[in-house]
């Protein structure tokens, strides 16, 4: 069974030619000629991509870009310890990553479009997953790399471990003059930089490439232990981004559940959940009731079963529509919700349809007529209720003609059933006299 399973995973089948490997992974290390002006031309696109939001100009772009040369000559240099094909990596690396700034960052500062996509707000805030992707994507790369035949797993790991798009939204944040975009972006390129070398590394020690030269005990356990530091120095932020990840997430998924409970009916055309505002926010604007201060105090009060500590509500809640679209979308001038002034006009408006087309389903009329089967005529219609003040009420009336042979029981009990039916507590009975 042992001799299966070493069978099965063992690495040395398929195994290229250990010289033949080496001279691959060094012709790829260079960046003169053709191989910057393919990755200047890749950086190009890539910056095109993430400019107008195209994951597919991005993935055609990482597929061309060779970057991974000199990762992979890094990994390989520390495995047999050649400190020179180290040198020459890590100069070349450098070479790339500068060539990849400049000119990603020239794109960005002469486009005339400078809004933050989702394609670069995602490659801002690295995680302990994106420390994932790139040591196995690694892996797999190096791997490809030692084989006889390569197959076609390296497109691919191009794809997964994306060394392109941060440094593309690294020049974008140089170009505007975003640092936070800059350091997050050039933070998730340095990860990926060192898992797939640290993988490489791995690989080329469980494959048993010979040491270029004599190391002695203590230089061998010099790289060990600079390998484990500079792993855990890179890895420790990407922890605490996960773990913020993860209390953003909670704290989306619970404010979402407190709205769907607490406000539930209301109108509600406009949301934004800021997690990272001190305390949180959940901003909302709601159209036809306008909440008291008691009724907010309440809300907020409930929050902390919702598990939402250290958050208050924020509600816009002018009944004027059109200062409130105002108001919602000078909020949004910097936020990443595509919203606009028609939009809100037709959620208000479908919503206000969506009530009244409720009150005349026909249906409702002949289940009526089955409970009660002395009911006449029965007219249903929401009214709007304004008291001199800025607040307008809505209220269903349902109105039956005197004639109706329902006594006042039943007609009580008609008033109840329809509360229920329209899921409105507020529906009042009104009779009609002539």
């Amino acid at each position: 069974m042992n001799q299966f399973f070493r069978e099965i995973f063992n690495l040395h089948i398929g195994q290229d030619d250990n010289e033949k490997i080496l001279e691959s992974v060094r012709n790829n290390i260079s960046f003169r000629g053709a191989n910057l002006w393919i990755l200047a031309c890749a950086i190009l696109v890539a910056s095109v991509g993430l400019n107008v939001n195209s994951t597919a100009v991005i993935i055609g772009a990482m597929l061309i870009s060779p970057l991974m040369g000199p990762i992979l000559g890094s990994g390989f240099a520390l495995g047999i310890y050649d400190f020179e094909l180290l040198k020459r990596s890590m100069r070349n690396l450098f070479v790339a990553t500068l060539t990849s700034l400049i000119v990603s960052a020239v794109y960005f500062y002469l486009s005339p479009f400078k809004q933050a996509q989702s394609e670069i707000l995602n490659r801002t805030s690295p995680t302990i997953y994106d420390v994932l992707i790139a040591f196995f994507g690694g892996l797999v790369g190096v791997i490809a790399v030692t084989r006889v035949e390569k197959g076609n797993p390296i497109p691919g790991v191009a794809i997964a471990t994306a060394l392109m798009p941060p440094l593309c939204t690294a020049g974008y944040g140089l170009a505007t003059g975003n640092f936070k975009y800059f350091f997050g972006a050039m933070f998730l390129y340095t990860i990926n930089c060192v898992f797939i070398a640290m993988s490489t590394f791995a690989i080329v020690k469980y494959l048993n490439f010979p040491a270029k030269s004599q190391v002695d005990a203590r230089q061998q356990a010099r790289v060990r232990w600079s390998i484990i530091a500079i792993t855990l120095i890179v890895m420790t932020p990407s922890i605490w981004f996960a773990f913020q990840l993860y209390k953003e997430q909670k704290f989306i998924d619970n404010a979402n559940k407190f709205i769907n409970n607490e406000l539930d009916g209301e109108t509600i055309i406009f949301k934004k959940l800021d997690f990272k505002s001190k305390p949180h926010t959940i901003d909302l604007a709601c159209y036809g009731h306008k909440f008291t201060e008691q009724e907010i105090n309440a809300l907020n009060d409930k929050l902390a079963y919702y598990d939402l500590f250290n958050t208050e509500i924020v509600l816009r809640q002018d009944q004027n529509l059109d200062l409130l679209k105002k108001d919602i979308l000078n909020e949004m001038d910097n936020a990443e919700i595509n919203l606009n002034e028609k939009d809100l006009a037709i959620k208000a408006y479908q919503d206000e349809l969506d009530q009244y087309h409720s009150l005349e389903d026909p249906v409702l009329y002949e289940e009526a007529r089955a409970i009660f089967p002395e009911l006449g005529s029965l007219s249903l219609g929401r009214h709007a209720f304004m008291n001199g003040s800025d607040t307008i009420r809505s209220m269903v009336i349902a109105t039956i003609e005197e004639t109706n042979k329902l006594s006042e029981e039943e007609i009580d009990r008609l008033s109840q059933w329809l509360k229920i039916r329209l899921k409105d507590s507020t529906l009042m009975v009104t009779t009609l006299k002539y």
